[in-house]
């Protein structure tokens, strides 16, 4: 997966990065078709403080991108909850396409069903 890394008024450092890399890790678990992942990190001085880092994840994949953006006081908390939703998401789309199939097998053996009455 490719990743592109951007921040606003905030210093990228080495353990900013690894837990971002680290949560990517895990929604690759779940999505393991994603090709591009654009993350951008931003502090705000303008806003209050309960709200001042905010992370914004646009997750490619296979048809509509998925993408979550959360404010948060701690920048990890914001990464952890976008990463959360994210998830949410992914596991939304997955559980549609099963029940796409299911609705159709269901429909083909209640169709051979009443042809066999």
């Amino acid at each position: 997966m490719k990743l592109i890394l951007s921040t606003h008024n905030v210093t990228l450092t080495k353990a900013i990065e690894d837990h971002v890399l680290a949560k990517l890790d895990q929604l690759e678990h779940f999505n393991r078709w994603a090709v591009d992942a654009r993350v951008t990190l931003e502090h705000d001085n303008t806003r209050v403080p309960e709200k001042a880092f905010s992370c914004s994840l646009r997750l490619g994949v296979r048809g509509p991108d998925l993408f979550a953006e959360d404010r948060e006081s701690d920048l990890y908390a914001a990464i952890d909850k976008v990463t959360k939703k994210i998830e949410q998401q992914i596991r939304k789309r997955h559980n549609k396409h099963k029940a796409l199939k299911h609705t159709v097998g269901a429909r083909s053996k209640r169709k051979r069903q009443e042809a066999d009455l």
